[in-house]
């Protein structure tokens, strides 16, 4: 076979968490898959006290359980990973309050909050030495049919052929776009702003959101071996407010954060270097083509209000996953429609769900109206008062409701 016309069974294009996930996932299967990525796939030791990575994700439970059956959760817990055991939200405008608790649930931890570089790492060292084939920077220049397979050009030059690709590289998809895929998608006119704080107090694994008048601004706990007083910072706000912040000063950036958080941890010590991402919410119209499926943020993203995103993308891959090796064994064609629409069947409505319910939250904590203020006040306060109702949403925040797959399953 000529190194410019590669085939495989499978081609995931994308070696993000998401992509990753569902190569390991396939790996035993005995599908020739194929894992390509623009970067360099490259893993490294994570000195106990590096600074951490801007970018972070907060696992569910569903998430650690997908993690620990693929063989990814020990590299990630030896790296670093903080457990939070309580939630903490209160509107900044108003008196309402609610305070959530895995105990209530009989739970050991509500999540991890984990660096997307470390969740990166562990589930690259899980796939060394697996029959999965790894290809690292290269990108994809070219896609179009080719009879029943898809045939992709590299920018490299190579060429590979594939009876079912799966779009797994992000919010900005060049497989979605090359295939022209449709989206409904728009902009929150909002941006966030990430970084990492260290607080006079320590955050007790306890993760932090207050409603501000200009948007959500969450302090997710970390661990720094026993250093207890970071914490991740989510500040979503206004592009006029998050471009004021981007351009204070350290000292005055500290102090703007201690004010917005009303200094629950104490005074806010140091700060490492900001990013400020633009929101916008994406959704594909649908999730397969004959011969291709997408998953993750390449088929949705959504508000990081409450940390979902990735959540979201786990699920997705092992559904897939779960389809894919249903049919294999059945001996069904994997890029028949009927089989990848079982995916899209399972995972579209719960996203679309989760979608919606993240809207409806953000902009009724964006509104100044003085009757949905007050609804909402006083609705934080009701629910803080119904175990019940608190363990609905606790059940939600573990990824422990609707239809699992397998590798989600207690």
């Amino acid at each position: 076979m000529q190194i410019d016309d590669r085939q495989a069974d499978v081609v995931i294009v994308g070696a993000g968490m998401v992509g990753s996930a569902l190569a390991l996932a396939l790996k035993d299967s005995g599908l020739d898959i194929l894992l390509l990525d623009g970067g360099p796939l490259a893993t490294s030791p994570l000195a106990a006290e590096a600074p951490f990575e801007p970018r972070v994700s907060a696992l569910s439970m569903a998430s650690q359980r997908i993690l620990q059956r693929l063989g990814a959760w020990d590299g990630i817990a030896a790296r670093r990973a903080s457990p939070y055991g309580e939630m903490y939200v209160w509107d900044g405008t108003g008196t309402g309050h609610i305070h959530f608790s895995a105990a209530s649930v009989h739970a050991e931890v509500l999540g991890h909050i984990v660096e997307n570089r470390v969740v990166q790492d562990g589930l690259l060292d899980a796939l060394a030495g697996s029959p999965v084939e790894l290809m690292a920077n290269v990108r994809l220049e070219q896609l179009r049919r080719s009879g029943d397979d898809w045939l992709l050009t590299l920018s490299d030059g190579r060429r590979l052929r594939t009876p079912l690709l799966v779009a797994a590289d992000g919010a900005h998809s060049a497989v979605r776009r090359l295939v022209g895929c449709e989206t409904r998608e728009w902009d929150y006119l909002h941006h966030a702003l990430v970084t990492s704080v260290r607080c006079a107090e320590p955050h007790r694994d306890t993760a932090w959101q207050r409603f501000t008048e200009h948007g959500p601004l969450a302090f997710l706990p970390l661990r720094r071996g026993d250093d207890h007083h970071w914490c991740s910072i989510v500040w979503s706000t206004t592009p006029a407010e998050a471009e004021r912040l981007m351009a204070l000063d350290d000292d005055g950036f500290r102090a703007a954060l201690g004010d917005a958080f009303e200094r629950r941890l104490g005074e806010v010590l140091e700060a490492d270097p900001r990013l400020c991402i633009p929101l916008r919410q994406r959704h594909a119209k649908r999730y397969v083509e004959p011969g291709l499926a997408l998953v993750g943020d390449a088929a949705h993203t959504i508000h990081p209000l409450a940390g979902q995103g990735v959540n979201l993308g786990f699920l997705d891959a092992a559904v897939l996953a779960e389809v894919l090796l249903h049919a294999h064994g059945r001996g069904e064609r994997l890029a028949d429609p009927r089989v990848l629409g079982r995916f899209e069947r399972r995972r579209m409505p719960y996203n679309l769900a989760m979608m919606a319910a993240m809207e409806g939250f953000q902009r009724l904590f964006q509104t100044d109206a003085l009757p949905l203020r007050w609804l909402r006040n006083a609705g934080l306060r009701q629910v803080d008062r119904l175990p019940e109702a608190k363990a609905l949403f606790v059940r939600q925040a573990l990824g422990l409701s609707g239809d699992l797959p397998a590798l989600a399953r207690a």
